[in-house]
């Protein structure tokens, strides 16, 4: 499954990306435990409302998200307009905030930043989305990127 034409990554909030990401996961999820269902997407969606957060607040802007399931891996994309590359912070009780990108890494199989100019994605990859062996290769796709 393919995403129709959508708006500008731009306006996409966080609340929007976990709309996608619910949507490719519905039908890999049905096959699942309830259980361990409800584990994974809840783990999805915190990755997917971080990364898309810190690209509104700290990335100059969301530019791209992909959602993808494949060969039982779900991918989470985010690109925005900042080439500098997350880090973590240590904890400062005096700051708040600070513990997302520790969580992102926490929840995910593996967590990648490709660099560009103009920018960078991160792609978080989490596991467990193969329920009783199904394949789901084809489970589902959903991007929103800026048309034009």
């Amino acid at each position: 499954m393919s995403a129709p034409e959508t708006p500008d990554a731009e306006r996409t909030t966080c609340s929007q990306a976990r709309a996608e990401v619910r949507s490719v996961l519905r039908p890999a999820c049905r096959a699942m435990p309830p259980a361990e269902a409800r584990r994974l997407q809840e783990d999805a969606l915190l990755v997917v409302s971080e990364l898309t957060a810190n690209a509104i607040r700290h990335g100059g802007g969301l530019t791209r998200l992909f959602v993808r399931v494949r060969d039982g891996v779900l991918l989470l994309g985010v690109s925005d307009r900042s080439e500098e590359v997350p880090c973590h912070v240590p904890a400062d009780p005096a700051r708040p905030g600070g513990f997302g990108w520790s969580m992102v890494h926490r929840l995910s199989a593996s967590v990648t930043v490709e660099v560009r100019p103009g920018g960078k994605t991160i792609t978080a990859a989490l596991d467990g989305f193969a329920p009783g062996g199904t394949d789901c290769s084809k489970v589902g796709t959903r991007e929103r990127q800026p048309l034009g």
